[in-house]
């Protein structure tokens, strides 16, 4: 267990000073998918399970781009507002479907939503980090800790989907009124 609790402390330790890039600290001069892969890889290698896996491939990003729910690249290349989106997308969707991302992002200020996001995603990151630190120095069995989390997770994500669906419906119910 000592490799395990030194690989996890570690990663919370890192958890409380990590920030995802600010807007404008995303690259200013428009990218190519490639880039775009590999910026993003690096940018948030943070979540990923394993440092060989990958957040982001280029059929998600053909997807994205098909479904509406990320705006066409110009002439092949990804601007800042293309780059804040994935980020949103590959943090939120082992949280909320797709259609539902697309739907926050959706008629939207990207740079606004993407402040609001990575202000409460940070504060979130770093809370997690220090409870997690805290938790595991009073000795709390890691898979309850696992477990807790985990559970914390789901009703927050519960929550997220409730708000989601219940705007839906009255964005729907608008529209019918209107005609």
């Amino acid at each position: 267990m000592e490799r395990a609790e030194q690989e996890i402390l570690q990663w919370a330790k890192a958890g409380e000073e990590f920030s995802t890039p600010g807007w404008e600290e995303l690259p200013s001069i428009p990218l190519y998918m490639d880039q775009v892969i590999f910026y993003l890889k690096d940018s948030l290698g943070f979540f990923q399970r394993e440092p060989e896996g990958s957040l982001l491939t280029s059929s998600m990003i053909n997807n994205y781009v098909k479904n509406g729910v990320l705006p066409h690249p110009d002439k092949k290349k990804y601007g800042k507002e293309h780059l804040a989106a994935l980020t949103v997308l590959c943090l939120l969707k082992p949280v909320l479907s797709i259609p539902d991302i697309g739907e926050l992002l959706r008629g939207q200020d990207i740079q606004g939503v993407y402040g609001a996001f990575l202000a409460a995603h940070t504060a979130a990151v770093r809370e997690t980090c220090r409870q997690l630190e805290e938790d595991w120095a009073a000795g709390q069995d890691p898979k309850e800790l696992a477990l807790k989390l985990a559970a914390e997770a789901n009703a927050k994500r519960a929550a997220a989907q409730r708000i989601l669906a219940a705007l839906e419906r009255e964005d729907q119910e608008k529209g019918k009124s209107k005609k």
